[in-house]
């Protein structure tokens, strides 16, 4: 999906008209429908201020292959422990991925049982 595909999917997503996000982004309408139909390409000042107020990361809405992931989401703590992370030994963090994969994978099937995750 080309960027501004991208940039209108996620803009009808959230319910908003061209105008609604050019207002959001400091921009006008045309400006937006410009760059959703490929006639222009945002500035790097554009794309973060797009990604900001969709909430996406930059290079979600620049790169095909990428994942959706929030812009801003909730850490919980975790940010500073997973660079830590990277300080084990080979064995130890082996040791400690096999343990978030259980987590997770036990997790996701009680969300598929119907239970809360």
């Amino acid at each position: 999906m080309l960027l501004g595909e991208r940039i209108k999917t996620l803009r009808k997503e959230a319910g908003w008209s061209q105008g609604e996000l050019a207002e959001k982004v400091g921009g006008d309408a045309r400006q937006i429908s410009r760059y959703e139909n490929g006639r222009i390409t945002p500035s790097l000042d554009a794309i973060a201020r797009i990604a900001e107020v969709l909430n996406v990361s930059v290079d979600h809405l620049v790169f095909e292959d990428v994942p959706r992931r929030p812009l801003h989401a909730p850490d919980h703590g975790l940010g500073d422990r997973l660079a830590d992370i990277g300080e084990l030994n080979a064995e130890d963090r082996d040791h400690l991925l096999s343990v978030i994969d259980a987590f997770v994978t036990k997790n996701r099937l009680r969300a598929l049982a119907g239970g809360t995750s």
